[in-house]
Protein backbone atom coordinates (compact mmCIF):
# COMPACT_ATOMS: atom_id res chain seq x y z
CA UNK A 1 0.00 0.00 0.00
CA UNK A 2 2.93 2.40 0.79
CA UNK A 3 4.80 1.57 -1.96
CA UNK A 4 1.48 1.35 -4.42
CA UNK A 5 -0.60 4.30 -3.62
CA UNK A 6 2.17 6.71 -2.29
CA UNK A 7 0.13 6.58 1.70
CA UNK A 8 1.63 6.65 5.24
CA UNK A 9 1.01 3.00 6.57
CA UNK A 10 0.63 2.69 10.12
CA UNK A 11 -0.02 -1.08 11.37
CA UNK A 12 -0.67 -1.95 15.07
CA UNK A 13 1.00 -4.69 17.25
CA UNK A 14 -2.29 -5.31 18.82
CA UNK A 15 -2.21 -7.44 21.98
CA UNK A 16 -4.03 -10.94 20.83
CA UNK A 17 -5.76 -13.47 22.45
CA UNK A 18 -6.31 -15.58 24.43
CA UNK A 19 -4.00 -14.05 26.89
CA UNK A 20 -5.63 -10.65 26.57
CA UNK A 21 -9.21 -11.30 25.08
CA UNK A 22 -11.41 -7.61 24.33
CA UNK A 23 -11.26 -5.19 24.54
CA UNK A 24 -7.58 -5.57 24.64
CA UNK A 25 -7.28 -5.44 21.15
CA UNK A 26 -9.49 -2.79 20.06
CA UNK A 27 -8.45 -0.38 23.23
CA UNK A 28 -4.70 -1.01 21.51
CA UNK A 29 -6.23 0.11 18.13
CA UNK A 30 -7.82 3.03 19.57
CA UNK A 31 -4.74 4.13 20.92
CA UNK A 32 -2.95 3.98 17.63
CA UNK A 33 -5.46 5.54 15.84
CA UNK A 34 -5.71 8.58 18.64
CA UNK A 35 -1.62 8.75 18.05
CA UNK A 36 -1.62 9.12 14.46
CA UNK A 37 -3.79 12.02 14.83
CA UNK A 38 -2.09 13.63 17.58
CA UNK A 39 1.21 13.40 15.27
CA UNK A 40 -0.19 13.68 12.04
CA UNK A 41 1.95 17.00 10.74
CA UNK A 42 5.30 15.11 11.90
CA UNK A 43 4.35 12.21 9.04
CA UNK A 44 3.01 14.90 6.86
CA UNK A 45 -0.72 13.28 7.49
CA UNK A 46 -3.93 15.25 6.58
CA UNK A 47 -5.98 14.30 9.72
CA UNK A 48 -8.99 14.56 7.68
CA UNK A 49 -8.16 12.04 5.29
CA UNK A 50 -7.00 8.79 7.50
CA UNK A 51 -8.78 5.13 6.55
CA UNK A 52 -9.08 1.87 8.58
CA UNK A 53 -8.66 -1.24 7.10
CA UNK A 54 -7.78 -4.95 7.79
CA UNK A 55 -8.11 -8.40 6.58
CA UNK A 56 -10.06 -11.48 8.39
CA UNK A 57 -10.07 -10.74 12.33
CA UNK A 58 -7.66 -7.38 10.97
CA UNK A 59 -10.82 -6.21 9.41
CA UNK A 60 -13.59 -6.92 12.15
CA UNK A 61 -11.16 -4.72 14.61
CA UNK A 62 -11.19 -2.38 11.16
CA UNK A 63 -14.96 -2.39 11.69
CA UNK A 64 -15.22 -1.85 15.33
CA UNK A 65 -12.91 1.08 15.22
CA UNK A 66 -14.59 2.72 12.61
CA UNK A 67 -17.63 2.55 15.00
CA UNK A 68 -15.93 3.42 18.18
CA UNK A 69 -13.97 6.50 16.31
CA UNK A 70 -17.16 7.66 15.58
CA UNK A 71 -19.13 7.58 18.52
CA UNK A 72 -15.39 9.27 20.47
CA UNK A 73 -15.56 12.36 17.08
CA UNK A 74 -12.28 10.80 16.23
CA UNK A 75 -12.26 11.01 12.27
CA UNK A 76 -12.30 8.33 9.92
CA UNK A 77 -12.13 9.26 6.20
CA UNK A 78 -13.13 5.42 4.85
CA UNK A 79 -13.24 1.67 6.05
CA UNK A 80 -12.17 -0.75 4.00
CA UNK A 81 -12.81 -4.63 5.13
CA UNK A 82 -11.32 -7.12 3.45
CA UNK A 83 -13.71 -10.34 4.13
CA UNK A 84 -13.93 -9.05 7.14
CA UNK A 85 -14.74 -11.16 10.76
CA UNK A 86 -17.62 -9.27 12.06
CA UNK A 87 -20.18 -11.40 13.55
CA UNK A 88 -20.09 -14.37 16.51
CA UNK A 89 -23.17 -15.72 15.83
CA UNK A 90 -22.17 -16.92 12.68
CA UNK A 91 -20.27 -19.44 15.06
CA UNK A 92 -23.70 -20.27 16.46
CA UNK A 93 -25.18 -21.12 12.70
CA UNK A 94 -25.06 -23.85 10.12
CA UNK A 95 -22.92 -22.63 7.43
CA UNK A 96 -23.75 -24.66 5.04
CA UNK A 97 -21.28 -25.43 1.76
CA UNK A 98 -19.46 -22.33 2.63
CA UNK A 99 -16.09 -22.24 5.43
CA UNK A 100 -14.89 -25.41 4.32
CA UNK A 101 -11.34 -24.58 3.43
CA UNK A 102 -8.71 -22.50 4.96
CA UNK A 103 -11.28 -20.77 7.83
CA UNK A 104 -13.73 -23.57 9.18
CA UNK A 105 -16.58 -23.31 11.31
CA UNK A 106 -14.40 -24.86 14.67
CA UNK A 107 -11.49 -22.37 13.97
CA UNK A 108 -14.11 -19.45 13.70
CA UNK A 109 -15.56 -20.35 16.96
CA UNK A 110 -12.64 -21.20 18.83
CA UNK A 111 -11.29 -17.94 17.52
CA UNK A 112 -14.47 -15.79 18.63
CA UNK A 113 -14.26 -17.76 21.93
CA UNK A 114 -10.38 -16.79 22.54
CA UNK A 115 -11.13 -13.05 21.63
CA UNK A 116 -14.34 -12.42 23.70
CA UNK A 117 -13.06 -14.46 26.54
CA UNK A 118 -16.05 -16.17 26.58
CA UNK A 119 -17.98 -19.16 24.65
CA UNK A 120 -19.85 -17.91 21.97
CA UNK A 121 -23.98 -16.92 22.82
CA UNK A 122 -26.72 -15.37 21.39
CA UNK A 123 -26.37 -12.61 23.54
CA UNK A 124 -23.57 -10.11 23.95
CA UNK A 125 -24.11 -7.06 25.41
CA UNK A 126 -20.91 -5.42 25.36
CA UNK A 127 -20.83 -2.23 22.75
CA UNK A 128 -18.25 -3.03 20.13
CA UNK A 129 -17.16 -6.73 20.90
CA UNK A 130 -18.73 -7.93 17.69
CA UNK A 131 -19.43 -5.21 15.05
CA UNK A 132 -22.18 -6.71 13.51
CA UNK A 133 -23.64 -6.24 16.62
CA UNK A 134 -24.52 -2.85 16.19
CA UNK A 135 -27.76 -1.26 15.58
CA UNK A 136 -27.36 1.67 14.50
CA UNK A 137 -24.70 1.97 11.38
CA UNK A 138 -25.84 5.64 11.15
CA UNK A 139 -22.91 8.19 9.94
CA UNK A 140 -20.01 5.64 9.50
CA UNK A 141 -17.30 6.20 7.33
CA UNK A 142 -18.07 4.96 3.62
CA UNK A 143 -16.80 1.21 3.41
CA UNK A 144 -15.52 -0.79 0.70
CA UNK A 145 -16.28 -4.89 1.64
CA UNK A 146 -14.93 -7.90 -0.45
CA UNK A 147 -15.37 -11.48 0.27
CA UNK A 148 -15.62 -14.70 -1.18
CA UNK A 149 -18.51 -16.84 -2.62
CA UNK A 150 -16.91 -19.61 -0.43
CA UNK A 151 -15.82 -17.88 2.65
CA UNK A 152 -17.44 -18.64 6.00
CA UNK A 153 -17.80 -14.64 6.37
CA UNK A 154 -19.75 -14.11 3.54
CA UNK A 155 -23.28 -14.29 4.69
CA UNK A 156 -22.49 -11.69 8.09
CA UNK A 157 -19.98 -9.45 5.29
CA UNK A 158 -23.05 -9.22 2.89
CA UNK A 159 -25.30 -8.17 5.43
CA UNK A 160 -23.06 -5.65 7.13
CA UNK A 161 -22.75 -3.99 3.51
CA UNK A 162 -26.82 -4.23 3.28
CA UNK A 163 -27.04 -2.58 6.22
CA UNK A 164 -24.62 0.05 5.99
CA UNK A 165 -26.32 1.05 2.77
CA UNK A 166 -29.53 1.17 4.46
CA UNK A 167 -28.15 3.57 6.86
CA UNK A 168 -26.73 5.98 3.88
CA UNK A 169 -23.57 4.87 4.38
CA UNK A 170 -21.56 4.95 0.95
CA UNK A 171 -20.76 1.30 0.30
CA UNK A 172 -19.18 -1.20 -2.17
CA UNK A 173 -19.74 -4.70 -1.81
CA UNK A 174 -17.46 -6.99 -3.62
CA UNK A 175 -18.29 -10.86 -4.16
CA UNK A 176 -15.61 -13.18 -5.95
CA UNK A 177 -17.58 -16.50 -7.02
CA UNK A 178 -15.39 -19.26 -6.07
CA UNK A 179 -12.54 -18.02 -3.83
CA UNK A 180 -12.60 -18.91 -0.29
CA UNK A 181 -11.13 -17.01 2.45
CA UNK A 182 -7.69 -15.52 2.25
CA UNK A 183 -7.41 -16.93 -1.29
CA UNK A 184 -6.44 -13.48 -2.80
CA UNK A 185 -3.19 -14.49 -1.90
CA UNK A 186 -2.88 -16.44 -5.03
CA UNK A 187 -1.53 -15.07 -8.42
CA UNK A 188 -4.67 -15.76 -10.18
CA UNK A 189 -5.88 -13.09 -12.39
CA UNK A 190 -9.28 -12.62 -10.61
CA UNK A 191 -7.79 -12.63 -7.09
CA UNK A 192 -5.08 -9.59 -8.49
CA UNK A 193 -8.46 -8.07 -9.93
CA UNK A 194 -10.05 -8.24 -6.21
CA UNK A 195 -7.11 -6.80 -4.33
CA UNK A 196 -6.68 -3.91 -6.92
CA UNK A 197 -10.18 -3.35 -6.38
CA UNK A 198 -9.70 -2.40 -2.26
CA UNK A 199 -6.59 -0.36 -3.31
CA UNK A 200 -8.76 1.95 -5.86
CA UNK A 201 -11.23 1.96 -2.99
CA UNK A 202 -8.41 3.02 -0.46
CA UNK A 203 -7.20 5.24 -2.88
CA UNK A 204 -11.17 7.28 -3.52
CA UNK A 205 -11.65 7.13 -0.44
CA UNK A 206 -8.62 9.34 0.84
CA UNK A 207 -8.15 11.76 -2.41
CA UNK A 208 -8.74 15.12 -2.28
Amino acid sequence: MARELGLVVATVDYRLAPEHPFPAALDDCMTALRWLHDNAARFGVDPARIAVGGESAGGGLAAMVAQRAHDEGLPVASQVLVYPMLDDRTALRDPGHRGEFVWTPSYNRQAWEWFLGHPVRQEESRPYAAAARRGDLTGLPPAWIGVGELDLFHDEDVDYARRLEEAGVQVEPVVVPGMAHVMDMLPAPSMRAFRDSWLRALRAGLAD
